[in-house]
């Protein structure tokens, strides 16, 4: 093991957290009002004063600049270390990794980090039934390639997803099975977007989104809050009850891009997941549960893959064996994920771990002696990623 990387291992801890409910907010909601309820939420539960908090780690929204800013001056929160992170999804991981290290770095003794998005309120604000444009009209040339049918997000996936079929014989079946366990997850959710279960045949037979993709296999557009508190382990042994360590964590980035090389068919996981693994000496046997960023049925599969479930290739039979349910090696997006449970950029992903270990879930919703948690963060297309390993012991 590096010395380097066990260093960090357990000397940091996530004491308390706070989240909103999702899917479709009130039309008076704010982004910047879900953070602060969630905030509250996260503070009360971390037992701690809110003056206490000198590090602000935040996430903001496309069209906001310096994010950190305005939520402290909007929470009164005098942040010695504040900054905002922009790794598209991988942020709310990233921001986690970002506390640890100004609190190494003696920057900061207790961080706030957070995240929260609006887009479903915006939509009705607006009245409109399609998604508001949420890529800045600078970018569109750049990004979206009309004249070709290449419209948004989903159809970059879908390369990936159509060279993962290509390459490996994944199928449509396997993805649905991917949707179907997720929904029956969130099914026990009362804060999901979409709680009614599903079957194999309404998945294969949904509305067509984009080839090989169907409705079921995309994450919706969401509305939600969530917040975490960071701070050093050693501060988390009066509130042990709310705790969660921080065993390891680390990033990694596909820098050519989606369509270089194997990038459509793996994440950079698979060298974050090896960092974080090494800095919390363990390895894919010891993980209890895990929750990964799974913006179509697709990347719960490839990450299962590159995360070392099982090998390349075969994540498709490896959850058509049941292996990601509840009485599977390896329960998967415990709260539904992005697909059921709401895409808060995987905020809520974060906050699903932390209950897990902390074993704080009704019986209905807790994986059975829940130890240690995989978390995963994916950004411009699974190009970026973040990971982080929770446990309930800090070694």
């Amino acid at each position: 093991m590096s010395k380097t990387l066990s260093r960090s291992r357990g000397r940091f801890a996530i004491i308390g957290v706070g989240n909103t409910s999702g899917g479709v907010m009130p039309l008076t909601s704010t982004g910047d009002a879900m953070f602060a309820e969630a905030a509250i939420m996260a503070i009360k539960e971390a037992g701690i004063d809110k003056a206490e908090i000198n590090g602000l780690v935040t996430h903001g929204t496309e069209d906001t600049r310096v994010h950190q800013q305005r939520i402290g001056a909007m929470l009164g929160i005098q942040a010695d270390f504040a900054t905002s992170v922009d790794n598209g999804g991988a942020s709310q991981v990233c921001s986690i990794i970002t506390a640890c290290m100004a609190i190494d770095a003696g920057l900061a003794d207790v961080v706030l980090c957070g995240y929260s998005a609006d887009y479903r309120a915006k939509i009705h604000r607006a009245g409109k039934k399609q998604a508001v444009q949420l890529v800045p009209e600078s970018m569109l040339a750049e990004q979206f390639r009309f004249e070709f049918g290449y419209f948004g997000e989903m159809a970059s996936y879908a390369f990936g997803a159509t060279r993962h079929m290509h390459l490996y014989g994944t199928t449509k079946e396997d993805f649905a099975r991917v949707a179907v366990t997720q929904r029956d997850y969130a099914s026990r959710n009362p804060d999901a977007q979409y709680r009614k279960p599903i079957t194999v045949d309404e998945h294969l037979n949904a509305r067509r989104i984009v080839d090989p993709f169907g409705l079921l296999d995309c994450c919706p557009v969401s509305d939600g809050a969530g917040v975490v508190i960071v701070a050093r382990a050693d501060r988390a042994a009066n509130i042990k009850k709310n705790t969660a360590y921080i065993l390891g964590y680390g990033t990694g980035n596909n820098i050519g891009g989606l369509f270089a090389g194997e990038n459509m068919s793996q994440t950079a996981g698979l060298v974050s997941s090896k960092t974080a693994y090494e800095m919390a000496g363990i390895t894919p046997k010891d993980v209890d549960t895990a929750q990964f960023y799974d913006t179509t049925t697709a990347q719960t599969i490839i990450q299962l893959e590159d995360y070392g479930f099982c090998k390349k290739g075969e994540g498709g039979a490896f959850v058509q064996s049941g292996a990601t349910g509840p009485d599977g090696v390896i329960p998967t997006n415990t709260a539904g994920g992005l697909l059921s449970e709401g895409h808060v950029a995987g905020m809520w992903h974060i906050l699903e771990g932390v209950r897990q270990v902390r074993q704080s879930h009704p019986a209905e919703r807790q994986v059975s002696g829940a130890e240690i948690a995989v978390i995963s963060g994916n950004g411009g297309n699974s190009v970026c990623h973040g990971s982080l390993v929770l446990s309930r012991n800090p070694s």
